[in-house]
């Protein structure tokens, strides 16, 4: 026979339905609230990310990636010059105006680089090759995007600012927090397509050697160049995600959004669970009655929250996990990562023993002599 606090778990079966329905909404709320929030932050420093380097250059008092101001390239060689640098490479990421067949136009973020370096080259390429975009005029874009700006295949040419545009590829997944598609291409074709002069750069992307103190080459190229400032990739990033997140009304709705999904999920698994107690109250009345002792309800109690809680989290990340693979497809990116997974298994478990502690009080002042009335 299988002991007490199962049979008390599963004898109710509209009861158990009930309670496991409420830990599963709030294991789904807040998974996909704080995912979206994880999402909106890696969103906004992706570039950044996925970039390969150590160190990045922008001119004086950048805010964030996407706001920078052009500088002289010449820098570029009082860079390569400093000792502990393996490779240094120059970068745009400026505004561009997309034109699409019907004659619209769509804001665009051009992405400039060296695709024989391959730092700050898209990443996730699903159809074409990073070394395409040698080829004259040619771009690359995500296919997320692809329908709003008119693209419907690889060959096809557009104008970007009155320059042919020559789509040779499709990535997957690069999204942007300002909507506005990231479109791939050369450094020398950005700086026309963005309409930079000749002898500017937006950021000089720098690879340390092997060994090289990062932090101490940081320091060496602030020393070296003058009028830029110099951050580490953790620092640039950070400095992006903090102003996106904290200096934008987007990014505040999003944090706020994200902490009022795990109030509203803990006090509907505290509420659930509280009520599913108290709904046996007469049963922990006859054990105490028989003599059982606080001690023994109290695991009885805790046992079914322990319970409730891993099945509950169960079918709420199988459902979190759907949301999160419809998301691909959607407009709003959520990011599910395995840490996270693990934390949420230790946020039920402590969500659903917690309310049960609360009800235990309630449990313990039972008078058993409650099962002999009316």
């Amino acid at each position: 026979m299988p002991p007490l606090a199962q049979r008390n778990l599963f004898r109710d079966k509209v009861r158990l339905t009930v309670t496991l329905t409420g830990i599963v909404f709030a294991v789904v709320l807040i998974t996909v609230q704080i995912g979206m929030f994880i999402g909106f932050a890696s969103t906004t420093s992706g570039l950044i990310d996925h970039s390969g380097v150590d160190i990045w250059i922008g001119a004086k008092h950048v805010p964030y990636i996407d706001q920078a101001s052009p500088f002289s390239e010449r820098k570029l060689y009082q860079v390569l010059a400093t000792p502990g640098v393996e490779d240094a490479q120059k970068y745009i990421l400026g505004w561009g105006d997309w034109q699409r067949p019907d004659g619209g136009h769509e804001g665009t973020q051009v992405v400039g680089f060296n695709p024989d370096s391959k730092y700050g080259a898209p990443w996730n390429v699903v159809v074409g090759r990073v070394e395409d975009l040698k080829q004259p005029d040619a771009v690359m874009i995500d296919q997320f995007y692809a329908p709003r700006l008119g693209v419907t295949q690889v060959g096809q040419t557009f104008e970007i600012y009155g320059r042919r545009a020559h789509v040779v590829g499709f990535t997957k997944g690069i999204r942007t927090f300002t909507t506005m598609p990231y479109v791939f291409t050369t450094f020398k074709n950005a700086q026309g397509y963005v309409r930079l002069k000749a002898d500017q750069t937006i950021y000089i992307l720098v690879k340390a050697k092997p060994g090289v103190n990062v932090q101490k080459l940081q320091h060496d190229l602030e020393q070296r160049v003058r009028g830029v400032d110099v951050y580490t990739t953790p620092e640039f990033r950070d400095k992006t995600r903090f102003y996106w997140m904290f200096s934008t009304g987007a990014g505040i709705a999003v944090l706020l959004a994200a902490l009022l999904g795990l109030v509203v999920g803990v006090v509907v698994v505290a509420q659930t669970i509280y009520a599913t107690t108290m709904d046996h109250l007469r049963e922990y009345g006859t054990l105490k009655a028989m003599g059982a002792s606080n001690g023994y309800i109290y695991r009885v109690i805790i046992k079914q929250a322990v319970i409730s809680a891993l099945l509950g989290y169960l079918a709420g990340m199988a459902v979190s996990v759907f949301v999160v693979h419809a998301s691909k497809t959607g407009g709003a990116s959520i990011i599910l990562p395995w840490p996270m997974g693990v934390g949420m298994l230790g946020l039920t478990l402590l969500m659903c023993v917690v309310a049960a502690i609360v009800s235990i009080n309630k449990v313990t002042r039972i008078d058993p002599a409650m099962v002999f009335k009316g």
